[in-house]
């Protein structure tokens, strides 16, 4: 019984600090846990071959420059909103409800509007649950690696 009462608290306490290092960014007053794509190989992968996104997740790519961005959903099996942000994180396009793509190289592009340095990618439906409209703030939590250029 000695044992259970100290792995139990210490449990609890190594589980909220898994939770409180779990990136998050925050967008219209909503938290998303993310994660990052920040070199080629993880925004190539993307969610490719995901069945499901949990709610309150995303991912966030994060790009060397700003400049004019173009995602698809090659191999993308969950419907998404593609948000597009300026280096001054501000949202500067969206692509709202943007189907799965089986067509392999067939499948179309969606390109921002204007140039994006950051891509938050979230289920099909945030944005407008959110009311998100063009100049929308995005919060960096702790752990979003700084940009290097």
């Amino acid at each position: 019984m000695r044992f259970r009462l100290i792995v139990l608290p210490l449990m609890l306490l190594l589980s909220s600090c898994a939770a409180a290092s779990t990136p998050w960014v925050e967008l219209a007053g909503q938290r998303f846990q993310v994660e990052i794509a920040d070199d080629d190989a993880e925004r190539a992968r993307g969610l490719m071959f995901r069945d499901v996104l949990p709610d309150g997740q995303g991912m966030l790519f994060i790009h060397d420059r700003q400049e004019p961005q173009a995602y698809w959903m090659k191999n993308t099996r969950i419907p998404l909103d593609i948000l597009y942000f300026d280096e001054q994180r501000r949202l500067v396009s969206q692509q709202r409800n943007v189907p799965p793509c089986s067509a392999g190289d067939r499948c179309p592009p969606y390109p921002s509007r204007r140039p994006a340095r950051y891509v938050l990618e979230l289920n099909a439906g945030q944005a407008a649950k959110l009311g998100l409209e063009d100049g929308a703030e995005l919060v960096f939590g702790p752990g979003i690696p700084a940009p290097t250029h």
